[in-house]
């Protein structure tokens, strides 16, 4: 009996000792996560894709296109980094998206140009598991600046992205993720009626540019939102959906929520937006600023794709589909 009792009291203190193993394992943090985003933007640049840091089996996207990893695209045509960096990481799913720019010398081109990228990465045993990105480049056909020259005349993402909301006010992923979540189903909508969580300080950056609140020329008159006719770059987050003139866009689909990091009240998505009237879209990625459960901040880049484009990562329903999708 005393031998049956110590084998049972050893082998109670070997699984306990194992599983507190496991408890004390700790995750990649944020700056963990952030590092990797940077060293895959090493490897891109030196157009090397280290087994080291990529998994055999990985994964890769660029701007919805799936690519073998290393020789094609931004991979085989990067020529240096830019100074614009905004790291989005998510440690409770051990992914990490990203917003910034990079130098990009396409054949024939006489020189590099600025373009930018967003980003998501997912990390697996210590490698990068998948990687999707969007790349914005340069279009010959904008009436605005080329997006990589305005994001790296940002200089840095806003000090209200880096403010620390207190742990006791944090919402959880899911009640973030449905915060974010209305700014595309009130932009859909577009009949000025819906719930629209925005603050009153909410402002929003696409491609670089402002586009809300912007201030009037001299001679302008503001626009009244409640009997205009087109909506204005002049007016507040609230006062463009509130007016219902938000119509330029029909679908918002394949909204998928790659990466939250609840310490900043930051969610990062990647999206559709369909024009069916025109029959175009735009491939976006957006991030928001959420605390107190009203948007403070929206930032997207965005460039054109093929009407009914797909993200690479959706089946066909998912891609067609306006339901949120949280990618874990």
């Amino acid at each position: 009996m005393l031998i049956r009792y110590l084998v049972a009291v050893i082998l109670t203190l070997v699984v306990s000792g194992a599983y507190a193993g496991d408890a004390v394992k700790v995750a990649c943090d944020q700056a963990c996560l952030n590092h990797y985003v940077d060293r895959y933007m090493d490897a891109m640049l030196a157009h090397n894709a280290d087994p080291k840091l990529f998994a055999r089996e990985m994964k890769f996207t660029e701007n919805g296109q799936r690519l073998p990893l290393g020789g094609e695209g931004l991979w085989a045509n990067m020529t240096g980094k830019g100074k614009y960096k905004f790291y989005v990481p998510d440690i409770e799913t051990q992914q990490v998206a990203f917003i910034g720019t990079a130098l990009e010398k396409l054949g024939g081109a006489p020189k590099a140009e600025l373009v930018a990228i967003a980003l998501r990465l997912k990390i697996v045993k210590g490698q990068i598991t998948e990687a999707e990105q969007l790349v914005v480049r340069p279009e010959t056909n904008s009436r605005f600046p080329p997006a990589g020259e305005s994001i790296e005349k940002l200089g840095a993402p806003q000090a209200i992205y880096r403010q620390v909301v207190p742990e006791s006010e944090r919402p959880s992923r899911a009640e973030m993720i449905r915060t974010a979540n209305y700014y595309f189903s009130g932009m859909q909508n577009n009949d000025g009626k819906g719930y629209y969580p925005f603050a009153d300080d909410c402002n929003r950056h696409e491609n670089g540019m402002q586009t809300t609140n912007v201030p009037l020329k001299p001679g302008e008159t503001r626009p009244d939102p409640k009997t205009a006719k087109s909506y204005s770059a002049s007016w507040s987050c609230k006062e463009q959906f509130e007016s219902g003139l938000l119509n330029i866009v029909s679908r918002i689909r394949d909204r998928r929520f790659v990466a939250v990091d609840r310490e900043h009240g930051v969610v990062f998505a990647f999206g559709f937006f369909d024009h069916v009237t025109l029959d175009w879209t735009w491939e976006i990625a957006e991030l928001f600023k959420i605390q107190g459960g009203l948007i403070h901040r929206i930032e997207a880049v965005l460039t054109r794709s093929p009407y009914g484009m797909n993200s690479g990562w959706s089946t066909y329903e998912q891609g067609m589909s306006d339901r949120m999708q949280i990618i874990e």
